[in-house]
């Protein structure tokens, strides 16, 4: 049995009650009252929506956590050494379109690193999950990162920029945190990602560090800047090598 932390629980807790009101409303996706907010960034009343249920279910237990969060921004509440990281829906495009592939994203960062990290697939019921130290899981089976060493053989997750930009065997998925657990799940063997928000990351970046693989220091960029390599370790060195420049 896998024991996990009480914040750990909190958050699973809040991405099951979220998920349903995101399920249902995925079957009705073209009534969805749309807003555009950027050339491939949508926001949509459920977006808004399933964030408000994160934080309702969230702050019945810790009150005084902060917040930052993809549609409202930083809450600033007492307790500022410890922040909920939310991404209601990570691949809202795809979701806007009637594409299965998207994910609601909770990351718990405490004094300044993530400790906590939940990607939860409401479609394909799957949750991934990891907290520092004590590895990273998917519907508590045990992940670790692919061991393919010979980079024609690896698959790498990316956005249409580094998928332009290399010629590594690639997918582009439209769900970086998506991404960022199958390669902690093995299923990519890299992922790269330039510009990109905290929120999008945070919980997928410490998976892949508890599943075995390497991540950058994403703490070296601003929080809505940030460029992002993960891979498995057999790999990491190589990947770099064909991004040095990206």
């Amino acid at each position: 049995m896998i024991s996990i932390s009480s914040n750990l629980n909190i958050m699973i807790k809040a991405v099951e009650k979220a998920s349903k009101s995101l399920i249902r409303d995925f079957g009705e996706v073209e009534k969805l009252q749309v807003t555009k907010k950027g050339p491939r960034d949508f926001v949509s009343k459920t977006d808004k929506n399933v964030e408000k249920i994160l934080l309702e279910e969230l702050k019945k237990t810790k009150k005084d956590y902060s917040f930052f969060s993809e549609e409202i921004g930083s809450i600033n509440n007492r307790d500022n050494e410890n922040i909920w990281i939310i991404d209601p829906i990570d691949g809202t495009t795809n979701f806007l379109h009637g594409i299965p592939h998207f994910a609601i994203c909770i990351a718990l960062q405490s004094g300044g690193e993530i400790i906590s990290g939940l990607i939860f697939d409401p479609i394909k019921d799957e949750l991934f999950f990891a907290e520092k130290n004590k590895g990273a899981f998917l519907n508590n089976q045990r992940l670790r990162v692919s061991k393919k060493n010979l980079l024609d053989n690896c698959l790498f997750g990316s956005n249409h920029e580094g998928i332009k930009y290399c010629n590594l065997n690639m997918r582009y998925s439209g769900s970086a945190a998506l991404d960022l657990a199958y390669v902690a799940a093995g299923r990519l063997d890299g992922f790269f990602h330039n510009h990109i928000n905290l929120w999008d990351v945070a919980a997928g970046s410490l998976m892949v560090k508890e599943a075995g693989g390497i991540v950058n220091n994403i703490y070296n960029f601003d929080k809505n800047n940030i460029n992002i390599k993960a891979s498995s370790d057999a790999i990491n060195d190589k990947m770099l090598d064909k991004l040095k420049n990206f």
